[in-house]
């Protein structure tokens, strides 16, 4: 890459780097259980309770929306998840844990934090939020949704 350190591209290879490598660990940490990284990613933002339309679930667990459609019948099948109609606007299909899902989703979110943990990284939550921050930078729009205040 470059030689100045801290180059943008440095940020860019390292991000993609860690994702890749995270994703790989917690991975096979979630095949344990027949999961997916992207089942996980759908198991996480429906663990909230609201409910989300399948656009957001989409965009948010970065899978197109064929892709998405059959990960959610995989998870309706196994009981983790369930769809109904939006109550405000009937053309649209929400999606939301089962009393199952959110038991394994709660019984994976301790594996997974355990899992975490042994990296020995010792502000997650700070990196986190600094992630979220960059995230938003760089996607104004979201941080005008997310500051508007819970999915709807």
């Amino acid at each position: 890459m470059s030689d100045v350190p801290g180059a943008p591209a440095d940020l860019l290879r390292s991000l993609t780097r860690a994702e890749r490598l995270l994703s790989r660990r917690l991975g096979a940490v979630l095949a344990e259980d027949a999961l997916s990284i992207e089942a996980w990613r759908v198991l996480c933002l429906l663990a909230d309770g609201q409910g989300h339309p399948m656009s957001e679930v989409s965009t948010e667990a970065s899978l197109p929306p064929g892709t998405l459609t059959k990960l959610v019948d995989q998870l309706v099948d196994r009981n983790l998840v369930f769809r109904r109609i939006d109550p405000m606007d009937r053309r649209r299909i929400r999606a939301y844990l089962t009393a199952r899902g959110r038991r394994e989703h709660d019984r994976l979110d301790e594996r997974v934090r355990a899992n975490l943990a042994e990296l020995g990284v010792p502000q997650v939550d700070e990196l986190t939020a600094q992630l979220a921050d960059l995230i938003g930078r760089l996607d104004p729009a979201r941080r005008r949704v997310d500051a508007i205040g819970p999915h709807r």
